[in-house]
């Protein structure tokens, strides 16, 4: 499960848990932890600065370049909704997409956002499979 360093863990507390479904597990408030879970997905969000941090370089935003988090949800469309009621812009619109696995296809309905700190999450709900078609 990632821990993800943040500036403002109110701030991501509000994206997390209000705007995309996550609920507080527990927390530390006077250390700046809380542990967020969303079905299986679990999350530890830190303020930068508190505790002990492990930092490699330099924190610059947007921050987990290179990185995505994956978020299997039952439906993608309430954290949708959620969004857009909160004026959050998406990183990618939503779409359909079909991925090959062995002789089989996965389908998922996914679209990206960044959390207030630029950590790319991807949400994305099942479709089904389906034969490969060549």
């Amino acid at each position: 499960m990632p821990e993800l360093l943040v500036r403002d863990l109110e701030a991501s507390i509000e994206f997390w848990c209000d705007l995309c479904g996550f609920t507080i597990r527990y927390d530390r408030p006077a250390d700046g932890f809380a542990y967020i879970l969303r079905g299986s997905a679990h999350v530890m969000l830190e303020r930068a600065g508190a505790g002990r941090n492990w930092i490699t370089g330099p924190l610059e935003v947007p921050q987990g370049r290179g990185v995505n988090f994956q978020v299997a949800v039952p439906d993608v469309d309430p954290i949708l909704s959620a969004l857009r009621a909160a004026g959050v812009s998406l990183f990618m619109a939503p779409e359909t997409k079909w991925y090959r696995v062995d002789d089989e296809e996965a389908g998922v309905r996914q679209f990206l956002v960044t959390d207030p700190d630029g950590y790319l999450i991807r949400f994305q709900s099942p479709l089904g499979r389906r034969p490969v078609v060549r």
